[in-house]
């Protein structure tokens, strides 16, 4: 059973894995087998490291995802370094924190761009690619806990991240047909340089460890199972679910 999670010989894109979660997950892809094209604003040089450590390819494209009209060049320059992408994990992502009264229409349009527009069209880039080459692939979508939950001053992070959870069913509605699985997962409260403030906040850190029945923060390198069940053939028959990596957060 172990070999439907080998993925040698695949290819996998991944976005804003510079840092956090996207270093856990292309680190984890490539621990499975898989050869690495990151995409992003600047060079992941210890995601390279630790991912060539690991006897695989990689390679960076450079790309600024709150451009989405880059969307189809970002693709297609993925395919250059190593030949046609089998596995694209959109987990690039921003967040502009304010009350809901006084948010503004920039900080509105920022977030909606990089966190869902883009992951629209390069998804939609990839699959062109994917359906032409005739041997289908996986598409993973980072969601959140506000994929399911409302949470306060962070307008368009939220409704960005309802909207991945919409799209990913859409996607995987549309796709299946092609052999291309959409699916996502939505991390929970993870120990990354996005929540140090969080962390450091005695009061906020409690509350927080006390609704997760885990009882600790997520590591990055959590991510890496639930990435290579849904980057590899056991996943086969798995269409537009929305995985919550999350202690148990949910649940409580």
């Amino acid at each position: 059973m172990s070999s439907a999670f080998d993925l040698t010989g695949k290819v996998a894109l991944v976005t804003g894995a510079n840092t956090g979660l996207g270093q856990g997950l292309a680190v984890g892809l490539a621990a499975a087998g898989a050869d690495i094209v990151a995409a992003g604003r600047s060079t992941p040089a210890e995601t390279e490291a630790a991912v060539l450590a690991l006897g695989r390819k990689f390679a960076f494209v450079p790309a600024d995802f709150s451009r989405p009209s880059m969307a189809g060049d970002v693709a297609a320059k993925a395919e250059t370094p190593f030949g046609p992408i089998s596995i694209l994990v959109n987990n690039a992502g921003t967040i502009k924190r304010n009350d809901a009264l006084d948010f503004t229409e920039s900080d509105w349009d920022e977030v909606m761009d990089v966190n869902l527009k883009s992951v629209f069209f390069l998804s939609q880039a990839v699959a062109r690619s994917m359906v032409a080459g005739g041997d289908g692939g996986k598409i993973i979508n980072i969601a959140s806990m506000l994929s399911f939950q409302g949470g306060i001053r962070v307008a368009s992070y939220t409704a960005s991240k309802s909207g991945v959870a919409g799209l990913t069913k859409l996607l995987a509605n549309e796709w299946a047909k092609h052999g291309i699985n959409v699916n996502a997962i939505a991390p929970g409260y993870f120990a990354t340089n996005n929540t140090d403030a969080l962390r450091a906040d005695e009061k906020r850190n409690i509350e927080i460890l006390g609704r997760i029945p885990a009882g600790r923060w997520g590591q990055p390198s959590d991510l890496a199972g639930a990435a290579v069940f849904l980057a590899s053939g056991a996943s086969d028959y798995v269409h537009g679910t929305i995985l919550a990596v999350d202690g148990g957060w949910l649940a409580r």
